[in-house]
């Protein structure tokens, strides 16, 4: 990683926080500076507009999150032009059981992320000039739409699409909806046993096994 690479990525690791603690309204260039113990200008100089500074928050939180998929052995990269080996049931439970270990941790260490995730995502809807952010989404469906191919279902595209969908709307639910009230908590073996029934359950639901 090269100094400046650092320093971008010190400064967003920053702005992260900011986020989760403060929304929107909390991601200033000096506060940015202030929480990476940096001097003031320090942000602007790197990352001068408002808008640099989300499309480089959303460029981190890729990439950190493509770390955690990779610990776990999930897909960081595209696939391959001829698909893969087939997914038998075996195989789509160790899957649930690896997309439930990485909810779990975005629930609970990497809460911060998926909390500025979704501010960033809300306040592309409000300002037309950061839609492109929502491009990073199209990986992870790519990568759904060949493992549901591999796992035998009717309408792979269709319903690679609705797995991210119904993961990220479980991430949410767990996340700030009424989900949080009810569910074992983030962390523990009960979570993780909870989030892997139910991804299981999805993966099955979608596979008609």
């Amino acid at each position: 990683m090269t100094a400046r690479a650092h320093r971008i990525a010190l400064l967003t690791d920053a702005a992260i926080e900011l986020i989760a603690d403060g929304g929107m309204r909390a991601l200033t260039h000096r506060a940015v500076d202030a929480r990476a113990e940096l001097p003031p200008g320090t942000t602007s100089a790197y990352l001068r507009t408002r808008q640099a500074l989300i499309e480089a928050v959303v460029q981190r939180l890729v990439e950190r999150d493509r770390v955690d998929l990779a610990a776990y052995d999930l897909p960081t990269e595209p696939p391959a032009a001829q698909p893969g080996p087939r997914l038998d049931g075996d195989a789509l439970d160790q899957l649930a059981a690896g997309v439930a270990e990485v909810l779990d941790r975005w629930l609970g260490v990497g809460r911060s992320r998926a909390l500025a995730r979704y501010a960033c995502l809300l306040e592309a809807v409000h300002r037309p000039e950061l839609r492109g952010i929502l491009q990073h989404g199209t990986g992870i469906r790519v990568q759904s739409r060949d493992l549901l191919t591999r796992a035998g279902a009717t309408d792979p595209d269709r319903q690679g699409d609705r797995f991210v969908a119904y993961v990220d709307g479980l991430l949410f639910d767990r996340l700030v909806g009424t989900g949080a009230l009810t569910a074992p908590t983030p962390g523990t073996p009960a979570s993780r046993a909870d989030l892997a029934d139910a991804v299981r359950t999805l993966l099955r639901a979608l596979t008609g096994r």
